[in-house]
């Protein structure tokens, strides 16, 4: 199974310890772009209009001169680097080790840095979105789509893709071909608000239950366990199957 998470705009590092090491991170394939991205973004954030450039106010310019120490800041697991709503509603810290190692590897989280990192990648703090346009790279998600079915396909497997990502990080992946046969889009009708828990809470219950999926029917059941949920098919093939899911009320 492959459950594919947005990354969190909030992040967290360490205050000590080793730089990350690009060559020990998930998915090698994506090397060449990791490195393309990242070149771009550091000069990008160096230039006095950084904060334009990648859509955040000035009071976040903090966070902006984290992109000019990525490969010296301490690393952390990308579980950790991560927080906010949907993190904290997954809750990897008091998942039991079985449960934790299905979400090593099963959860993918789609970077706008990184194109695809799984829990376990060691990674430092960084500010940048996927809809941000970097000045000689151009859109990120257009820099990311043509590499990204190439290491997203194989990791889905046979198995459905449970696809938690919001509407600018899916712009970086469309999944084709038979794994979009496959390919769930998990939505939360009338609650914006708590889109981000609820899909969190989604991710969860996957990797406590610990069954594995090959049909989008098979996964609207396991789902429906702890969800009022209704499983609609796509109109045509290439588009995603939508499970809508809504915590039972007690």
């Amino acid at each position: 199974m492959l459950i594919v998470l947005p990354p969190s705009e909030s992040k967290s590092n360490r205050r000590r310890g080793r730089p990350a090491d690009p060559a020990t991170w998930s998915f090698p394939e994506l090397a060449t772009t990791r490195e393309r991205v990242a070149a771009h973004l550091t000069r990008a954030s160096a230039s006095p209009t950084a904060a334009t450039v990648l859509g955040v106010s000035p009071g976040l310019a903090d966070e902006v001169a984290r992109n000019l120490t990525l490969g010296t800041a301490p690393a952390t697991p990308a579980a950790d680097v991560y927080t906010g709503v949907l993190y904290d509603a997954l809750g990897l810290a008091t998942l039991d080790p079985a449960a934790r190692r299905r979400a090593n590897r099963w959860v993918v989280v789609v970077s706008a840095l990184h194109g695809a990192v799984r829990l376990g990648d060691r990674i430092t703090a960084y500010r940048l979105s996927m809809d941000v346009n970097l000045p000689g790279l151009g859109p990120v998600a257009a820099a990311w789509r043509p590499v990204l079915d190439e290491v997203l396909a194989p990791a889905a497997g046979r198995e459905v893709v449970v696809d938690c990502r919001s509407s600018t990080y899916a712009a970086a992946w469309t999944p084709v071909g038979d794994v979009a046969d496959r390919w769930v889009q998990v939505r939360v009708p009338g609650a914006s608000h708590m889109a981000k828990h609820t899909r969190g809470l989604v991710a969860r219950h996957l990797c406590v239950v610990g069954q594995r999926a090959r049909t989008p029917e098979k996964l609207a059941a396991i789902v429906a366990e702890e969800f009022d949920v209704t499983l609609t098919p796509p109109a045509r093939r290439g588009r995603p199957w939508v499970l809508d899911a809504l915590p039972r009320q007690p």
